[in-house]
């Protein structure tokens, strides 16, 4: 079968090609014949070398959707549709490939309303939003910020925020073009970053109330000011990095408050928790609440100008790779 694999990190360019076997059907798991993939900044990580617990030679890839070729018993029979995320691409062969090897406790089905390329792009951004609010202690009614409008974390948590009742589902951008096309998408809490502070907008848009809930998946210093818009007792989460590995914090935004700020990441939730999550997302994606947006597919074998283009480009909505 086809593959994408790196057999060094050596950036993006080190991403080659290459025919393997088709895995083999091990305990545990199903064979997953791949329509379609995500295209996150984890593989360019890794890519170049940032994540040291990665080991090369690797099929890269980590979230997907596919239909079930073997494997997935009374659950899954064989020509189930289903989409996943898991370690795949860093501790198990990844999912940029024709064949995919996908623990039975990571998928979860796919409606026939709802394309390959589209669910492709949603397990990383959507589990991460709807558990993320979980441990924020999200409730209707409460004001949400997540910054970047156009990326996975900031589109779904806003998404996921709005159709769960918020009373603002607030984001940013900076670019003045991805600020108009939030508009035309729905997004009409979004900040335009080149023309307003993020805090001065916060500040307008919740009539001086702030933040309960602030999702950062970018970091440096979109993180430093978003600190300074905390409502009382706000609880604050921090899992990305586009924007820069260092942030300078103003602790007294925290103390003063009696705010919290924690990491997270996805593979510390068991199974059970990542169901759980499914069993939110999946009946508000039926019913046309939550919209994933694609920005663009590419086929398999250009799976290098995919992730350049995701990281450079910085497109609004996913960027897909297709089988």
């Amino acid at each position: 079968m086809r593959a994408m694999r790196a057999d060094a990190f050596g950036g993006v360019q080190s991403l080659k090609l290459v025919n393997i076997p088709e895995p083999e059907l091990g305990e545990g798991k199903v064979l997953v014949r791949m329509k379609a993939a995500g295209v996150t900044p984890l593989e360019h990580t890794i890519l170049t070398g940032h994540m040291p617990a990665a080991k090369a030679p690797q099929v890269m890839g980590g979230e997907g959707a596919g239909i079930v070729e073997k494997g997935g018993g009374a659950e899954f029979p064989d020509g189930t549709r289903v989409m996943f995320t898991g370690t795949y691409g860093i501790f198990d062969s990844g999912v940029f490939c024709e064949v995919a090897a996908i623990r039975k406790g990571d998928l979860c089905r796919l409606p026939d309303t709802v394309p390959f390329e589209q669910a492709a792009g949603m397990p990383v951004a959507y589990l991460t939003a709807e558990l993320a609010l979980q441990a924020c202690g999200f409730a209707k009614g409460k004001t949400v910020v997540s910054p970047a409008i156009g990326g996975s974390i900031g589109n779904a948590v806003t998404q996921l925020a709005r159709a769960k009742g918020a009373r603002h589902a607030i984001s940013t951008t900076t670019n003045p073009a991805k600020a108009r096309q939030a508009g035309t998408l729905g997004f009409h809490e979004v900040i335009d970053l080149s023309t307003e502070k993020l805090a001065a907008g916060v500040t307008r848009v919740t009539h001086g109330h702030g933040a309960d809930v602030l999702i950062d998946g970018i970091g440096g210093e979109v993180l430093s000011e978003a600190l300074s818009v905390l409502a009382m007792g706000a609880k604050a989460i921090t899992l990305g990095y586009s924007a820069g590995r260092k942030s300078t914090i103003d602790v007294t935004h925290l103390i003063w408050k009696r705010a919290s700020l924690v990491g997270f990441s996805l593979f510390s939730y068991p199974p059970e928790a990542i169901q759980a999550a499914w069993t939110v997302i999946m009946p508000l994606l039926e019913a046309g609440a939550i919209q994933p947006i694609v920005a663009r597919a590419f086929p398999l074998e250009e799976a290098p100008e995919a992730i350049r283009f995701l990281v450079e480009d910085r497109p609004f909505g996913r960027v897909i790779l297709t089988m």
